[in-house]
């Protein structure tokens, strides 16, 4: 019994292995051709298997979609989720501003997962709702930093979705100029990305949340 339960473990670790790597491979391809140039033949072919044996692992070329969006959304959380907490202490502008950099870096040095993370590159094919579940969890953790911010009376008080709204317009905005348009530049000397603290000065001096001044006691 034991022995079955072992060369069960192990084939469920060499799947994931092969999975790991087909995704690997079909980033490889994507990275060359677009993501909407995805071929599964070719990946089948760098992988030296034949091409039918890949639906062993993935139902169709936009299970292998799904399976990179999900990827790089769980990364991102896991980035997200080294951030430093803010506190009734913290500075809102460098609370954003690491936020900003972590995701706008990953992004930039991750350009196939972003195409299909932030835009839809790709006809005919969107999200299951499995594959956008961990979308939605990384996007929970930003959502939830800046309400923090908000709660502790240090952004001012607006609709949450306004913040939030407004925050992903300046990430995305810098990541999509970026990538269409000086994609080989490093994020810490890029065209765009460059420009980002200046842009995350900008939306927190303007939700910044102000402080009423004391009133001085006249003297008697």
């Amino acid at each position: 019994m034991t022995v079955d339960v072992t060369r069960s473990d192990r084939r469920h670790v060499r799947r994931a292995e092969t999975i790991d790597q087909l995704i690997e491979v079909a980033v490889q391809v994507m990275g060359e051709q677009g993501a909407g140039g995805l071929s599964l033949g070719e990946v089948a072919r760098r992988m030296g298997i034949r091409p039918p044996s890949l639906y062993v692992y993935f139902a169709s070329k936009n299970a292998v979609y799904d399976a990179v969006f999900a990827l790089g959304w769980r990364m991102v959380t896991e980035v997200l989720q080294t951030l430093p907490e803010v506190d009734a202490h913290s500075d809102p502008e460098t609370a954003l501003q690491d936020g900003a950099e972590a995701f706008v870096r990953w992004s930039v040095e991750h350009p196939v997962h972003a195409q299909l993370m932030l835009w839809r590159p790709v006809p005919n094919w969107e999200p299951s709702a499995e594959a956008f579940a961990p979308a939605l969890v990384a996007l929970g953790l930003t959502r939830q930093r800046i309400a923090t911010l908000q709660q502790l009376g240090l952004l001012r008080d607006v609709p949450l979705d306004e913040l939030v709204n407004a925050w992903t317009a300046i990430n995305t905005g810098v990541i999509s100029r970026q990538l269409a348009n000086a994609p080989h530049e490093p994020f810490d000397t890029g065209s765009f990305t460059s420009v980002l603290p200046a842009l995350v000065a900008m939306y927190t001096t303007h939700y910044r949340a102000v402080r009423p001044t004391p009133t001085k006691k006249r003297k008697s």
